[in-house]
């Protein structure tokens, strides 16, 4: 076993002892030389030395602390294909290993002989720091223009449709003007929340284990909410940088977070006399910034399909090339006459260049039921058509190569019935 030994001071005795025990140490470093390799490529004659050493090793064992693991030295030794064997010394240390999720942690204390056991020749390697990728998003920006067309419905719905299937989802209310997921769901929202998961973002100390512990699990669902601020004059609180590292960190504690936002879009520094100080809007553009997917909700009636439009080109320069999924929501004729599809469809296309249009149903019924019991509909109302409208989004635009891949045991053997053609049906 071939390993890179990046300690402190007493790196040259440590693997003196590592070899006595029949490992086969190429080099050793400063502990905090993989980072500053791995963030700016450590220019010079020890960095030339660090990669060489790491394209001859199996295994880098590295004394952690909080500025020598970081996410560009785990995506390094992930593409050379390197297991980091982590050395710590007391919980802090231990909290940072687990945060990458690294469950297997050797004490410093324990010396050689407790990393040799760790080895793959006499005992098991530890696990990857990162699991793979799940397929899709991991962060998923729910967006609308103002008039309530459903953003936090829907923000709910897709996190408990995407926890189907053992994924772990987070829900984040970053609406800075109007939160309401809390209230929405039954849940405190005089605990810690978003905002204090922000706070201890601005000082280094966010990590998936204190992410699990300031969250709070919604019944049944797999889902863990962080609600946002119980008052409006809070906003602060929810600064662009912080929102930005926030969410950063929950890449590292589930597979698919969920940011319910506020509509504005406006930057606001035209009229601030301090260019420093927060901006209201900063959680809304962080977020969406964050997003590896924007779903934005546009309401299915003349005057929402108009403030979407609006609202869809300043979208668009926000995010850039960000996949942006479009729902139509609330469809029903009442509103927009015959071809209600069909019109919202023409009309998006022609005034916003939005060829691709998902459509959810209007159903006050189970909306009702779920608002008079503070749970999500899909467990208010299962049954219900927008549930069903939501898995087919989740399937269609989300993660469909999931769905298909689900969807392929059930092709299997299919057989199409001849005869008389269902209702409906043409030739």
């Amino acid at each position: 076993m071939r390993a890179l030994l990046a300690v402190d001071e007493t790196g040259e005795s440590f693997a003196a002892d590592l070899r006595g025990e029949g490992v086969d140490v190429v080099a050793v470093v400063a502990a905090d030389t993989p980072a500053s390799a791995a963030a700016d490529g450590a220019l010079g004659e020890e960095g030339d030395d660090f990669f060489a050493a790491l394209a001859e090793v199996e295994v880098m064992i590295l004394r952690v602390r909080r500025a020598t693991l970081t996410d560009a030295v785990v995506g390094l030794c992930d593409r050379r294909g390197v297991r980091i064997v982590a050395l710590v010394g007391d919980d802090d240390d231990e909290r940072v290993a687990r945060s990458f999720g690294l469950l297997t942690t050797i004490p410093v204390s324990g010396g050689p002989s407790a990393v040799v056991d760790a080895l793959p020749e006499t005992g098991h390697l530890p696990p990857p720091l990162t699991a793979p990728a799940p397929d899709g998003p991991r962060t998923i920006a729910v967006w609308g223009p103002h008039g309530a067309p459903g953003r936090s419905t829907l923000a709910i719905e897709l996190a408990v449709e995407l926890a189907r299937g053992d994924r772990r989802v987070s829900l984040v209310d970053a609406d800075a003007h109007a939160p309401s997921i809390a209230l929405a769901l039954g849940l405190a929202d005089e605990g810690p929340g978003f905002a204090a998961a922000c706070r201890q973002a601005a000082r280094g100390t966010l990590d998936a284990r204190e992410l699990t512990r300031i969250s709070l699990p919604l019944e049944r669902t797999g889902v863990d909410v962080l609600p946002g601020i119980n008052r409006p004059g809070r906003w602060p609180e929810l600064a662009e940088a912080r929102v930005t590292a926030a969410l950063e960190t929950c890449r590292t504690w589930v597979d698919h977070t969920v940011v319910d936002v506020a509509a504005p879009l406006e930057r606001d520094e035209e009229i601030m006399s301090d260019l420093e100080a927060p901006r209201r809007n900063g959680a809304t553009l962080a977020a969406l910034r964050s997003a590896d997917m924007v779903v934005a909700v546009a309401a299915a009636d003349p005057i929402g399909i108009a403030r979407y439009l609006r609202g869809h080109a300043e979208l668009r320069s926000i995010v850039g090339p960000t996949p942006i999924v479009t729902i139509a929501n609330r469809l029903r004729p009442g509103a927009l006459g015959i071809d209600a599809r069909g019109q919202v469809r023409r009309t998006l296309e022609r005034f916003g260049g939005v060829a691709d249009v998902h459509f959810l149903p209007f159903d006050a019924r189970s909306a009702d039921a779920a608002l008079l019991g503070a749970r999500p509909i899909a467990l208010a109302a299962p049954r219900s058509p927008l549930v069903a409208g939501i898995r087919r989004v989740v399937g269609e635009a989300i993660l469909p190569r999931q769905a298909r891949a689900a969807a392929a045991p059930e092709r299997t053997g299919l057989r199409v019935r001849r005869g008389r053609r269902p209702l409906g049906v043409t030739s």
